[in-house]
């Protein structure tokens, strides 16, 4: 007899649960009142759900009605302390800006690290709906020169596309990164779901910029023809 092939979300579920277990555990290392407030959102919605019931003789219906609605509030709130942890865990380091863009859910194309100077700031490009954006991390005063040059050089390829430039960060008027994909979220929709993929195709055949290192360079060793030295250097 042919072994019946396992179901795949029987199979998933151990690592859905270890996944779910690791993620409780970062929630509880960056706020200790996390968890607790995760089980006192759906004990709430129960207990709200029972005396709703209690006043209208209809118990038995409410709390079937209350166990479902508590888990979808416990798994809300649970999922808003995972991502607020993961920004907390992220802050300050390296990277950390696409780390959170390549997170977002949807019809979003992220490619770090595009631009990088000597002192290693970054610029990372996304293309979605509202069209090309240019993330930066770094402070404000260094990144400026560097979003400007990516800028013109993608408005070369993509024409007539809105081109967006963000700087992540926390000086003034730069966007905090736990508010960076709400900012996204909130830019106006230009394009389409083909226009994006073409856009993106597009910027891919662009020849990556090389972050420069610091220092003389060894001997022998020659700047590749694709590294521009920045003016004025």
């Amino acid at each position: 007899m042919a072994k019946k092939p396992a179901d795949p979300a029987t199979t998933d579920r151990p690592g859905r649960i270890q996944q779910l277990k690791l993620i409780a555990q970062i929630i509880q290392q960056v706020n200790p009142k996390g968890m607790p407030i995760v089980i006192a959102s759906a004990l709430g919605t129960l207990l709200v759900c029972v005396l709703i019931g209690i006043a209208t003789s209809w118990l038995v219906y409410m709390i079937v009605i209350g166990i479902l609605l508590a888990m979808t509030v416990a798994l809300l709130v649970f999922g808003q302390l995972a991502q607020k942890a993961q920004h907390t865990l992220l802050e300050g380091k390296p990277g950390a800006a696409a780390a959170v863009l390549q997170s977002m859910r949807g019809n979003w194309h992220v490619t770090p690290a595009v631009a990088v100077n000597r002192e290693q700031d970054v610029v990372h490009r996304v293309v979605g709906y509202p069209g090309i954006i240019l993330v930066s991390e770094g402070p404000r005063n260094r990144v400026q020169r560097l979003l400007a040059a990516e800028k013109k050089r993608v408005q070369r390829v993509a024409i007539d596309v809105p081109v967006y430039d963000i700087q992540c960060g926390n000086d003034e008027g730069q966007v905090p990164l736990r508010k960076l994909q709400r900012h996204l979220l909130k830019l106006p929709r230009n394009l389409r779901k083909p226009a994006v993929s073409e856009v993106n195709s597009r910027l891919r055949a662009l020849p990556q910029t090389l972050p420069v290192p610091k220092g003389p360079l060894p001997k022998g060793a020659r700047i590749p023809r694709s590294v521009r030295m920045p003016k004025g250097r």
